[in-house]
């Protein structure tokens, strides 16, 4: 289909809780297509709806060339106590923060097909889980960040040339 734009923040559709796929049409398989091209670039890691424009509840997974997505995702299980990792986000190009992430996570959701899918993993594959699926419920990974972090972030966005 397409590799389609990425929404940067300030972009209030970022802001939106996305809403569960309820049949799957031509729509969505090109949403779902959209999202595919769109995350297979070097150095993407995972891609949600929202960040295409969209507000269905659907992310795209680009982990170790393995390229995925899943339809209707949830957290089933975060196991371990959250670590500080390194993250960055495309739609908030250029920054870097440590954010408590679990070190282990599964999601359970569906594919075209409208079988069950789930998706469990450590390490990268869990945080990049996590981060899609806080696109889906309006939060961007800043929201995470303790009070001196988020506001060196928003320093940094101000001054950024993409903002």
């Amino acid at each position: 289909m397409a590799i389609r734009e990425i929404r940067v923040f300030g972009d209030p559709v970022l802001r939106t809780v996305c809403a569960p796929v309820a049949e799957i049409d031509e729509g969505v398989r090109a949403l779902v297509q959209d999202l595919l091209d769109t995350v297979d670039m070097e150095g993407r890691a995972g891609l949600a709806a929202t960040q295409i424009g969209h507000t269905q509840r659907v992310f795209s997974l680009n982990i170790d060339g393995e390229i995925s997505y899943v339809i209707n995702p949830e957290i089933v299980s975060l196991e371990g106590e959250p670590v500080l990792t390194g993250e960055g986000c495309l739609s908030v190009p250029d920054l870097w923060f440590e954010v408590p992430r679990h070190p282990r996570a599964t999601v359970r959701g569906i594919d075209l097909n409208g079988d069950p899918v789930e998706i469990s993993g450590e390490g990268l594959l869990a945080q990049a889980l996590q981060h899609e699926c806080d696109h889906l419920e309006g939060k961007l990974y800043l929201s995470r960040l303790d009070r001196d972090s988020r506001g060196e972030a928003m320093r940094q966005i101000r001054s950024s040339s993409w903002f």
